[in-house]
């Protein structure tokens, strides 16, 4: 797909991921949201290995699925803020010449960080209730929620469906 022109079609595109990121999140929205958040939809933050459009398509889908977010706004800001941070490092290693596994679990990590960074202190600053929590334990229980998300599932799930033509061609993924 040509990167360079805004056309309808990428606008689409890029529409249509976000969407499902923000769907797949509302659906699972019990698991979404709190202390540990297992968000199945940071699953697809790892497309972001393979095209720029996904960078900006996860960021609007963090933004629009952070709007039910107990803290709103506050939410719709800090933790789409971490979301952009973490796309664009993994955009940067699908960059390189990485392949495989290791790529995936490189790539990973960034959500792991930048949400259990950032969205943590979101919670000990903005929700009363995490208050008198150690600032540590909220980054940790949010880094785990993304690591089971993104780490284990993410990578095992992108190794397999690396393996299928028709998908990799689906996302525009270069072989």
């Amino acid at each position: 797909m040509n990167q360079k022109g805004l056309t309808a079609r990428r606008i689409a595109e890029i529409g249509i991921v976000a969407a499902v990121y923000a769907v797949i999140t509302y659906a699972c929205a019990p698991l979404a949201y709190g202390m540990v958040q297992f968000r199945i939809s940071e699953i697809l933050v790892l497309l972001c290995l393979f095209k720029f459009d996904y960078c900006i398509s996860m960021v609007i889908g963090c933004i629009a699925a952070n709007i039910i977010s107990s803290l709103g706004a506050v939410d719709m800001v800090f933790g789409s803020f971490a979301t952009l941070l973490a796309v664009l490092c993994i955009y940067a290693v699908g960059k390189t010449a990485l392949k495989g596994l290791p790529r995936y679990l490189l790539a990973s990590a960034f959500p792991v960080v930048f949400n259990g960074v950032i969205v943590g202190l979101e919670m000990k600053f903005f929700v009363p209730d995490f208050a008198d929590e150690p600032l540590i334990l909220l980054m940790a229980w949010v880094a785990l929620g993304e690591f089971v998300c993104v780490t284990l599932l993410g990578s095992a799930v992108f190794k397999l469906l690396e393996k299928n033509k028709a998908f990799m061609k689906l996302i525009g993924a270069e072989k």
